[in-house]
């Protein structure tokens, strides 16, 4: 038969049937609860095995077998406008999380743009602080595990491969999705993923959305659906929400992110929360306020009062307040409330924002909303397994198999034994309050009443894809999975490539 793919740990012993070899998950999952050497922290030769997620938002960096990553700091270099055009003085990385500094109206610059990897000057920038300063490595002695987005052009794989293997002169390089790397680490900490094989992982990134399914920690990539929104788009908005409103923070990236991060949420009932948002602000329970640095006094923008930021976790869930508009509204109470300078208030920002995600086309955009989206990857699979991506793997069945399970073939009734439901929800946009919540109602319509619809949120979403590398890199069998330097010398970037599955 066709030689196996090593990119991801599994290999095909029957036409008909895929089984892990390598990956060892129950003793993984046991040593990634402490901070301990597994076998496979150092691979032969005594080389240690570096993880990086190198996310366009944030860069998780740290080494396999640990639990956490050391670094996870701002993938990109800026520059405070005070400083000479033509100046040297970049800040990278964690520079930017130093409490000394002051984040406003800095100009950034990011290797990645729109999800990949464009700027390897700027991206080697922030390797070298994060390699040399934080995790303190030399990669002439390390191997190294990168998470790449999928459908990377082959023009930008040559590229990353000449940073990784002539720039920094790793001795290996092993390259994997998110998605499947979620998938590991969850099947690590849960034994029915593990036993079920199949999942449908939902990536809300810093530039992008995707649902991806998952089968036997392949990621099927001809299903996958994007949605062009992500943690960017969505920092943006409010940029745009208000500097239109209050303040001009178009140039305030950094400040509105953190202030989006905050403050905003998903709403469970738009039309309800936007009349309350109408309210006058003492009766209205989104109003917050938030403070932008002096660059004296304080150098990080914060939340006013984080009491009044939460008032809206006491709104009941469904139906209207006893108060309705104007009950007793006088013209005085009307008055907006005076505000310094330095801060801005957000009132139905909160969750008209994170609102994009479910109903961009309300917005303007030509888009699909989540669970529309969720719902097509299902049903771009081939037809032989569509069932058990939609209905035994989409929806949890309550009991019992299909009948049409009987009609197909051997190879089909191997995936429908396998094929068990959830969505595995990660990524830094799903961290809004009440995500998971507005997600299951969404999808609730989209699918037959008989089934139920599971939804998983991760322990951390941030780290979620970073663990699942620390898990791959700690199996004893990682360094075949790797393509070394003398091998990328010899072949070069395109054969090597054709190890990585994805």
């Amino acid at each position: 038969g066709p030689e196996a793919p090593t990119g991801l740990a599994i290999h095909i012993k029957d036409p008909f049937e895929f089984k892990y070899t390598s990956l060892g998950l129950s003793w993984i999952g046991a040593d990634l609860n402490k901070r301990e050497v597994p076998v496979g922290f150092y691979m032969t030769g005594g080389s240690r095995v570096v993880v990086i997620d190198n996310g366009g938002g944030l860069l998780k960096a740290g080494f396999g077998g640990d639990k956490d990553p050391i670094a996870v700091v701002p993938n990109c270099i800026a520059k405070s406008p005070g400083s000479n055009a033509n100046s040297k003085k970049w800040l990278a990385a964690d520079q930017l999380q130093a409490q000394d500094v002051d984040v406003t109206g800095m100009t950034l610059r990011r290797p990645i743009d729109r999800g990949y990897l464009i700027n390897t000057e700027v991206q080697r920038e922030v390797w070298e602080r994060v390699l040399r300063s934080l995790l303190q490595v030399d990669p002439t002695n390390s191997s190294l595990l990168l998470v790449e987005p999928q459908f990377n052009p082959p023009g930008l794989q040559h590229a990353t491969d000449e940073l990784v293997f002539e720039e920094f002169g790793f001795n290996s390089l092993c390259v994997a999705d998110a998605p499947s790397l979620v998938r590991l680490y969850e099947a690590s900490r849960q034994p029915s993923l593990f036993h079920t094989q199949c999942s449908l992982v939902v990536d809300c990134g810093f530039s992008f959305t995707h649902a991806s399914p998952v089968l036997q920690n392949f990621t099927l990539n001809y299903a996958v659906r994007r949605m062009d929104l992500g943690g960017k788009a969505l920092t943006n908005y409010l940029k745009e929400l208000v500097s239109y409103r209050s303040l001009n923070v178009m140039d305030e990236t950094l400040l509105i992110d953190d202030a989006k991060e905050k403050l905003c949420f998903v709403s469970l009932d738009v039309p309800r929360d936007l009349r309350l948002a109408s309210l006058s602000f003492k009766d209205n329970p989104f109003r917050c306020s938030y403070i932008l640095p002096d660059g004296i006094t304080y150098k990080k923008g914060f939340v006013k009062d984080l009491d009044e930021a939460r008032r809206y976790c006491s709104l009941p869930v469904e139906g209207e307040l006893d108060k309705k508009d104007g009950d007793s509204d006088t013209v005085k109470d009307r008055k907006k409330p005076e505000l310094s300078q330095n801060e801005f208030a957000l009132t139905n920002e909160r969750f008209l924002v994170p609102e994009m995600l479910f109903h961009p086309i309300d917005l303007g955009m030509n888009q699909a909303g989540l669970a529309e989206c969720i719902v097509r990857a299902a049903q771009a699979c081939h037809p032989y397994i569509q069932p058990v991506l939609y209905q035994r793997y989409v929806l949890s069945l309550n009991g019992g198999m299909p009948d049409a399970i009987l009609t197909f073939d051997r190879a089909t009734l191997v995936l429908m034994h396998w094929a068990v439901f959830s969505i595995i929800l990660t990524g830094g946009s799903t961290l809004f309050p009440r995500f998971a919540e507005r997600l299951q109602r969404e999808l609730r319509p989209l699918v037959p009443e008989e089934y139920q619809v599971k939804i998983i949120s991760q322990e951390n979403p941030i780290l979620g894809v970073w663990r699942g590398g620390s898990v791959l890199a700690s199996s004893p069998d990682f360094g075949s999975m790797c393509v070394t330097k003398s091998e990328y010398e010899e072949m070069g970037s395109a054969r090597c490539r054709r190890r990585f599955f994805h």
